[in-house]
């Protein structure tokens, strides 16, 4: 029997075959695709299969790990689908939001009006967004809430695949991108640098909307909130790290404020997705 979070996974990469099938791709992204996914459903339901059949706590915790390499691949199977060419009507659109928000109403003065100390902690809470789940993994192994793993998996899944599911609807360049040189921090820290130098190196160029980043923060912290309520002091510390990460996404030109407000709106859709089928 397949887990609900296993659904997610499985729902998510069919649909990455129907792209790949239905959307103007490049010669020869379609086979791999259907190829790479179709063993990645493979080796899920396998795992699935053998741990059902032999009840072996390896195999149960092979299934819990399973999918976060996967994330990354989910990432980089929707740049393959990205546009030869992106008309930048959207982030002409949402570009007026960030400078009411940046520039009008003093956001970017407000964070440096601390000198590198809050662009740094922003730089440095956009970096730790890949470390959320495998934390909240292994404080769900720590304290021995191992059956309400699925649950938190369910809902982070959900936050993630869901934001991808948008991306082919929205083709869309950061504003760093699109916007060269206008409305930039004010301070280039070494975080700064870091994660320019990341993204640069393992970027998409099929959307920003919505944000990722931040739907996958939130769902996070909204999980660990359902699940784990009777520590929220673990939830609030997310959900404090969830906040930076959308306010450095604005703020260091990653997304618009557009994208984050989305991504928000898509945890909060996850979230009560994954507790109906709870």
């Amino acid at each position: 029997m397949l887990r609900s979070s296993e659904w997610v996974l499985l729902g998510y990469y069919i649909y990455c075959m129907l792209c790949s099938v239905v959307m103007p791709v490049r010669h020869g992204v379609m086979p791999v695709t259907l190829a790479l996914n179709t063993l990645v459903i493979g080796g899920l339901l396998l795992l699935a299969y053998a741990e059902n059949l032999r009840h072996k706590r390896t195999l149960s915790i092979m299934r819990d790990w399973y999918p976060l390499p996967l994330m990354l691949l989910a990432y980089r199977e929707m740049g393959w689908f990205a546009p030869t060419h992106h008309t930048n009507e959207l982030e002409r659109g949402w570009i007026v939001y960030d400078r009411l928000l940046l520039n009008d109403w003093g956001l970017r003065t407000l964070i440096e009006s601390t000198g590198p100390l809050l662009p740094s902690i922003l730089e440095i809470s956009y970096s730790l967004v890949y470390a959320i789940a495998p934390f909240c993994m292994a404080w769900l192994y720590h304290r021995h809430r191992i059956e309400r793993m699925n649950a938190f998996l369910t809902t982070f899944l959900l936050g993630i695949f869901l934001s991808y599911l948008l991306f082919p609807f929205f083709p869309s360049e950061p504003p760093r991108t699109v916007f060269p040189g206008e409305d930039l921090p004010g301070m280039l820290t070494v975080f700064r640098r870091f994660n320019l130098g990341l993204l640069g190196n393992y970027g998409i160029h099929m959307s920003v909307f919505p944000s990722a980043h931040c739907s996958g923060a939130f769902a996070a912290a909204f999980a660990m909130r359902r699940i784990m309520p009777e520590e929220p002091w673990v939830s609030r510390i997310l959900l404090l790290l969830a906040i930076s990460i959308a306010t450095a996404t604005v703020y260091g030109r990653y997304h618009y404020a557009a994208d984050a407000a989305a991504g928000i709106a898509v945890a909060l859709l996850a979230d009560f997705i994954a507790n109906r089928i709870r």
